[in-house]
């Protein structure tokens, strides 16, 4: 396994990473709700998406592509330091999942780091590690944030595959 990491400007997504979001996201249509209540289509795209929406197997690669070329961006925009192919892989993939504003959240506070915050420390085995409190969702009829079973799983894959381990 290569030791060194890669500036975070010329690193991108890799084929496994990609092949693991859409695994983990599993291909659906028509659009359904996800465990949050929000429409969603294809490999796990949301954006846009309304109930009664439809699409193809290859309609929803290309768009799962694009979006996760979107995600790429995000991540480069606030992860300043370099980085190893596959936690770049891992970190694209839980910002697909949670969303580019939760992966990129920073506390400024050094006293009680974020996740990017860990990352952009080179606190990385730290970092890996936080990926799994990304393992709640707001349930809809409550209100309040619980612990999902999926969430926790896919976390453990997430976390193993930051750390170099080969996740299927």
């Amino acid at each position: 396994m290569d030791n060194l990491r890669i500036a975070i400007a010329v690193v991108a997504l890799s084929a496994t990473g990609l092949v693991y979001i859409a695994n983990r996201e599993d291909y659906r249509s028509p659009a359904y709700r996800d465990i949050g209540g929000v429409p969603t289509l294809g490999y796990g795209a949301t954006d846009g998406v309304k109930m009664g929406d439809k699409t193809t197997p290859a309609r929803a690669l290309a768009r799962l592509r694009a979006d996760a070329s979107d995600f790429e961006v995000g991540v480069k925009r606030c992860v300043r330091v370099p980085v190893h192919q596959y936690e770049f892989d891992a970190y694209v993939a839980l910002a697909y999942n949670v969303g580019i504003g939760a992966f990129c959240n920073s506390s400024n506070d050094p006293e009680n780091p974020t996740l990017v915050d860990l990352i952009n420390a080179q606190r990385y085995a730290e970092a890996c590690e936080r990926m799994k409190a990304f393992n709640k969702y707001r349930n809809p009829k409550t209100g309040k944030l619980e612990i999902a079973k999926g969430l926790q799983n896919a976390r453990e894959k997430e976390y193993r595959m930051c750390i170099g381990e080969k996740v299927q």
